[in-house]
């Protein structure tokens, strides 16, 4: 397999929704780790990635390093660098190193993860990897299990789409970078303001983008509520 893969672990949160807080939530400790530390393992066991590139908060990079260096022993596998603005100016910061580093080529490629996804499965890994490969982009999703309500003004209903068609994205979403890059770069700034994830990139595009099916558990922590629940998957009883 190509060695040109970099995962890369999206750190740029904040924590705002989960309350008064010192800390952003992929610091917080889960099982006696920090979240992100969970994750970070998740990809540092696949043999098939470069380098992890963790991207972090400029005013929490010493501590994101720290952190690192305490708890994950494989350092060479692993650098941490600063985030952008945006997740989307993130991603593009990765792929910067990436070619500052002179390993950028018209087939790296980068799976994208929130550090806040501590249960991402080696499967989803792998098959994002391959999907990536074979098709330039792919997106992780589980099928929708609620039904989902569209409301234009949050008022009332708009329309009721059907379920069977609709899914919710997760993460990793994987791609080609240099092409990535490249569709990126071609959006106005308009289109980049309406932005939510990287694969909105290639749907403003009408790029195609591959599903890889998700997992229920591989659950984002972005309430108080998700780390009772991220204890109790790690059977922790929190």
């Amino acid at each position: 397999m190509d060695k040109s893969i970099y995962g890369v672990i999206l750190a740029g949160g904040q924590g705002t929704r989960m309350g008064n807080i010192d800390k952003p939530k992929q610091f917080l400790e889960v099982g006696g780790k920090p979240v992100i530390i969970h994750t970070v393992e998740k990809f540092i066991v696949n043999p098939n990635f470069t380098q992890i590139i963790v991207l972090a908060p400029k005013q929490w990079l010493a501590y994101t390093k720290d952190i690192i260096h305490r708890y994950i022993p494989d350092q060479n596998k692993t650098v941490v660098i600063e985030g952008g603005s945006t997740r989307n100016e993130t991603i593009m910061n990765s792929i910067r190193y990436i070619e500052e580093q002179g390993k950028l080529t018209d087939d790296t490629i980068i799976v994208t993860h929130d550090s806040v996804r501590p249960f991402v499965t080696y499967r989803i890994i792998e098959e994002n990897i391959r999907y990536a490969q074979k098709c330039g982009a792919c997106d992780t999703v589980i099928p929708a299990s609620d039904t989902i309500v569209e409301s234009i003004g949050g008022e009332f209903i708009s329309n009721i789409p059907d379920r069977k068609i609709m899914y919710q994205g997760q993460t990793p979403q994987s791609f080609k970078a240099k092409k990535l890059r490249k569709v990126y770069e071609s959006l106005t700034p308009e289109e980049k303001e309406i932005l939510t994830d990287a694969c909105k990139i290639y749907v403003l595009k009408k790029e195609p983008v591959h599903l890889v099916e998700g997992e229920v558990s591989n659950i984002k922590i972005t309430y108080p509520h998700d780390l009772r629940v991220a204890e109790a998957i790690l059977g922790g009883g929190r």
